[in-house]
């Protein structure tokens, strides 16, 4: 098995996991309601959990400890797509991103359970059951607001509109396509794809929501090899500002 590839593969899983759970995190306090709060909360602590078992898989393949790879990489040394890096922004893109990325992650962990890698099958089993409430609550949401008032309908679709380039950035492929999809470590992300698409058009089709035309839509690559938004780099100096006071500390 190469391993160059399978640490690709887990480093864009880890890396997304950890960025879109930190800005989920900046809804606490800051919900809609008590309840979205919480739940944007409770997803966020799933998502850094989740990163944090990715990271021990590359510790366990000779990569710095998860410690280290979360707090002291600079933007361009981090593999996330640039979706889950853009600024929360106001409730309605949050829960389009939410929607979007989670439908395509708990896609990408049932189709990892089949991993022919072992220790990444076994922990996208134990993944993939966490990832029934996200994507149910995603769908609720989206379902119902998409069906609602005038202005909820616009602003969703306002928010879809903005950010399904992004989305399309998830499916990024590496130059190790080719060679993960042959040792069966994972079934590639243009199947995934494929996979997503086919979700978010049933849920989108139970709205008023339009789907925008994504044989038109240009994806917002680049993110799996490094080159992000100006929005990473001051979200990386938030979030590791404790861990650089003190690298030695234990929490």
């Amino acid at each position: 098995m190469n391993q160059d590839a399978l640490k690709e593969l887990l480093y864009k899983i880890a890396d997304d996991l950890l960025i879109l759970g930190h800005r989920n995190s900046e809804w606490t306090g800051f919900g809609p309601l008590l309840e979205e709060d919480i739940a944007f909360s409770s997803m966020a602590q799933d998502k850094i959990g989740q990163s944090y078992a990715v990271y021990q898989m590359l510790t366990e393949l000779g990569e710095q400890s998860p410690d280290t790879v979360a707090f002291t990489r600079n933007a361009n040394q981090f593999h996330n797509c640039q979706l889950v890096e853009l600024p929360n922004g106001e409730y309605d893109f949050s829960l389009i991103r939410h929607f979007l990325f989670d439908t395509a992650d708990a896609l990408r962990w049932e189709m990892l359970a089949q991993s022919s890698y072992e220790p990444l099958s076994l922990l996208a089993k134990k993944i993939k059951g966490e990832l029934r409430y996200h994507t149910m609550h995603a769908n609720t949401w989206i379902k119902q607001l998409g069906s609602a008032t005038e202005e909820s309908i616009s602003r969703l679709q306002n928010s879809l509109t903005a950010a399904m380039p992004y989305a399309l950035g998830i499916f990024e492929e590496s130059h190790f396509e080719k060679g993960i999809i042959t040792e069966g470590v994972f079934a590639g992300e243009q199947e995934l794809k494929k996979r997503w698409v086919s979700k978010i058009e049933n849920i989108i089709t139970q709205t008023q929501l339009l789907l925008p035309d994504l044989k038109i839509v240009a994806p917002v690559f680049g993110g799996r090899i490094g080159k992000h938004s100006e929005h990473l780099q001051p979200l990386l100096d938030e979030m590791s500002e404790v861990f650089k006071i003190d690298p030695t500390a234990e929490w």
